[in-house]
């Protein structure tokens, strides 16, 4: 490191004050006002100044060396050198990657990965590059960074629900989940959606180790699967109240069986019940007739009225969100067996039931109009 007294900083009056306004106003560049930060440090001329260049780089989280050569350029060369980057004097280095490379690199990342591999790697896509001798030689980084300019992410796959073919029978049943949304509802005709699910039952092998204070929870990968469990939810937006139970199978008359209970036990004094469900081959009236007697099925279907979301339109059910609120509350977990999934079950439906917390469905048809406009045959004006 040279000698300290070898370049001395000494500021004028006018050099302070300019380099203060720098350091403070925050619209320079950040390397122009650690400069200038170091050069006030540097100060003969001020008391609070004349700091060596390693109690300087200490402070400024920098090397003696680079407050060394800064405090030189001031001296030798001036204020705007010291305060600004060198300037390039060498000719800049040619891309390694033109135009055509860029197009060839983009489309075998479009194109199908090798038989064997699910997905384009920064690896393949060097060898692909090589064996097509469209580059001699190439980096991974330097195809990592063609992939980002381009926003390529061939890791990355989103999911989507693409509507039937027949968009006019879609929208027809969309337009009659969205005006039921909208509609008026009362105790004696209450709206109820339902949909169903399936959990995995999941025993530990080996016992989980609680949380402790700086030690997260352990639990060993090692599992049992006990079986699966259909999950049944019920659930009333308005009123906030929702009933989840498990069953061994959903079979046309286990949803018999959860709908008389819905009828009989949960609204006994409905008049009718407005029943919104998926389009499942479970999900028809014909349930109650194959499990329960005629006269029983004849008057349960009396006070039931049936809604259907369309095929690839289970979003439409306010269900879904509920169901996904269980998921993350009372079911992310491992869970082993029958009784405890009920007990568990009863819990959370207890608790979101007192806080009675509903849904408030703001997607209505006129929204659907403006954006699935492209699914309409013939949109609105």
């Amino acid at each position: 490191m040279p000698h300290p007294d070898k370049y001395v900083v000494n500021l004028s009056e006018s050099e302070r004050e300019r380099l203060k306004d720098i350091s403070r106003n925050g619209k320079a560049p950040a390397k122009k006002i650690l400069h200038a930060r170091i050069l006030l440090l540097a100060d003969q001329t001020h008391q609070e100044g004349g700091w060596t260049d390693q109690r300087i780089g200490e402070a400024m989280g920098l090397h003696p060396y680079s407050v060394a050569r800064i405090r030189k350029r001031f001296v030798t060369q001036g204020e705007a050198p010291a305060l600004n980057r060198k300037v390039r004097t060498t000719p800049p280095v040619a891309p390694k990657v033109d135009g055509e490379v860029e197009a060839q690199l983009v489309a075998i990342c479009c194109s199908t990965p090798p038989e064997g591999r699910a997905r384009w790697t920064l690896n393949l896509l060097v060898d692909a590059l090589k064996a097509r001798s469209i580059v001699t030689e190439i980096s991974r980084e330097t195809v990592r960074q063609t992939l980002k300019k381009n926003e390529l992410r061939p890791w990355k796959k989103q999911r989507y629900c693409i509507p039937e073919k027949d968009t006019a029978r879609f929208v027809a049943q969309m337009e009659v989940v969205l005006d039921l949304y909208t509609a008026e509802h009362s105790p004696e005709e209450p709206l109820i959606c339902m949909d169903e699910a399936a959990i995995e039952l999941h025993k530990d092998v080996y016992p989980s180790q609680p949380m402790q204070p700086g030690s997260d929870a352990k639990e060993d990968y090692h599992y049992e699967r006990e079986g699966v469990r259909a999950l049944f939810m019920f659930f009333d937006p308005i009123r906030g109240w929702r009933r989840v139970s498990s069953r061994e199978h959903r079979t046309r008359i286990d949803w018999a069986e959860e709908v008389k209970q819905l009828l009989d036990e949960d609204y006994p004094h409905a008049r009718k019940v407005k029943l919104l469900c998926d389009n499942l081959n479970t999900h028809h009236i014909a349930s109650l007739y194959e499990a329960l007697d005629a006269d029983e099925a004849h008057r349960l279907a009396r006070r039931l009225e049936l809604f259907y979301t369309p095929r690839n339109g289970s979003w439409l059910n306010v269900t879904e969100i509920e169901l996904s609120v269980l998921q993350q509350q009372c079911l992310d977990r491992r869970i082993g067996d029958p009784i405890t999934l009920e007990q568990a079950l009863a819990a959370w439906q207890q608790q979101r039931n007192s806080q009675q917390a509903g849904v408030v469905w703001r997607f209505t048809t006129q929204d659907a109009r403006i954006k699935l406009r492209r699914l309409y045959p013939n949109p609105a004006n």
